[in-house]
């Protein structure tokens, strides 16, 4: 009986060795299993982060092509503008930075073919854009600003810049996606990472006292392998915010460049209006010394109209393009312009209506000439001996998109003789304008007296309405 009990019990601490030994076993396996796959996923969080930080770069690299392609236009206009030397410099710097940056950019994607096919894609376009900037400063250079002036004017600068932007951003745009996908690849890696470490943990758990010493260094080395990999992600982070602050920088800069070139349009059209006000005096004083009467009437149409254009030019404000203006404000200056320009003795009243309409600047003085002849034309001829009256002016845009310029009065009328309303200056010169938009004035009795002038221009407005 003894002897069974021995031998049951015997057998139960064998079996219990057993179960001990699997069970070690099975936890050295386990620790080891999840030891080799924390290393490997170390290794390929490496891979990962090193692509991460390839694609923040990339992204970087082309931020700066194309804040070097607006900041070598940026010069060019400036250059063009000014005709000050000190805007070849940044021209200069930005034109030797486009190619290094260009360069740099190919070497990066070498191995993403659609990346790198996008690039080529760009070599042409850029030449060209290089080709035009450096053609309009040699012209410049030379003495042939009007020229350059022009090539600058053209669709031709505008619609290459556009399409290296387009491209750029489609560029941009697929190292953002793939930014995208490496970031959730890391993250999962992540992920992995810690359920293997609390894997082997578990496992270490099981394990006897006799493994625990063996088991603690492993885990130690767990230990060290997820602090490497937190740190790694620190100083990719690090790196990070560097780049933002870059681009931040960058940003700014770019700002205060267009905020420069806006000073120096502005500038610019302040004195071209200058310049007329000087012509408008010069011809005030020649009038002054003029006897003959029919010389005395034309100096002071002329004045009038040299006043009126630089009038235009000195109430132009652009928009945040730096292309466009907003016509209803615009003409409500003009109209401000001839009131306070107004005798004394006389007493015109000026009513206006103008919808709010973004038009191209370009267009908006020869606008507001046409407006300052519809308006001179109806002081001069409809209220004769400074006679007391209201003129009425209008812009509307019809549903179907057309834009009709009117000016009404109440005064005494069309003149009886068409040939003469035909014949007049005034009258030339608004169908002359009209004509550039594809319009044609139109005259016409106003119901209760007066006379309506009334002018389509089909090709103005189509930036559109005002937001």
């Amino acid at each position: 009986m003894t002897d069974a009990m021995s031998d049951f019990g015997q057998y139960a601490a064998s079996k219990k060795q057993t179960w001990r030994r699997l069970a070690i076993v099975l936890s050295l396996v386990l620790i080891v299993a999840a030891a080799g796959s924390a290393l490997f996923l170390v290794r390929g969080a490496d891979s990962q982060i090193a692509d991460v930080v390839k694609t923040y770069e990339v992204r970087h690299q082309a931020r700066e092509l194309i804040l070097a392609l607006v900041d070598a236009e940026t010069g060019q206009r400036g250059y063009l503008l000014t005709q000050d030397n000190q805007y070849l410099a940044p021209y200069q710097e930005a034109v030797a930075t486009i190619g290094r940056t260009y360069d740099d950019l190919i070497k990066m994607v070498a191995d993403t073919p659609g990346q790198k096919l996008r690039l080529g894609a760009m070599a042409e376009q850029l030449e060209q854009k290089q080709a035009e900037m450096a053609m309009t400063i040699a012209l410049a250079a030379s003495g042939r600003l009007d020229e350059a002036l022009a090539v600058l004017r053209s669709d031709t600068g505008q619609a290459l810049m556009s399409s290296l932007r387009a491209t750029i951003r489609t560029f941009v745009a697929e190292e953002d996606a793939r930014l995208i996908g490496r970031n959730a690849q890391v993250e999962f890696t992540r992920q992995l990472l810690v359920a293997a470490v609390l894997l082997a943990l578990a496992g270490a758990a099981t394990l006897t006292y006799a493994l625990f010493t063996r088991t603690q260094q492993q885990v130690t080395a767990l230990a060290r392998t997820r602090n490497a990999l937190l740190l790694q992600n620190e100083e990719l982070e690090a790196h990070v915010r560097e780049r933002t602050a870059e681009a931040e920088e960058a940003r700014e800069h770019a700002e205060r460049e267009r905020s420069r070139v806006e000073a120096l349009l502005r500038d610019t059209n302040h004195r071209i209006g200058n310049s007329l006000a000087t012509v408008s005096s010069l011809l005030g004083l020649q009038l002054t010394r003029t006897c003959s009467g029919e010389v005395r009437t034309a100096l002071e149409a002329a004045q009038s109209r040299v006043h009126a254009i630089a009038s235009a030019h000195r109430r132009l404000r652009l928009g945040d393009d730096l292309e466009t203006t907003d016509a209803a404000e615009f003409l409500e200056a003009v109209i401000d312009d001839m009131r306070k320009t107004q005798p004394s003795n006389r007493q015109v009243r000026f009513e206006t209506d103008f919808d709010p309409l973004i038009i191209n600047a370009r267009d908006a003085t020869t606008l507001g000439i046409v407006l300052g002849e519809l308006l001179t034309n109806a002081l001069k001829h409809a209220f004769p001996d400074n006679r007391p009256g209201q003129v009425w002016a209008r812009l509307k845009l019809s549903e179907d998109g057309i834009v009709n310029l009117m000016v009404e009065d109440d005064g005494r009328g069309l003149p009886q003789d068409a040939a003469q309303l035909e014949s007049g200056l005034g009258s030339m010169i608004i169908r002359q304008l009209a004509h550039q938009f594809g319009g044609e004035p139109s005259f016409g009795a106003r119901d209760g007296g007066g006379a309506i002038v009334s002018v389509n221009l089909p090709s103005l407005g189509k930036t559109g309405p005002a937001s």
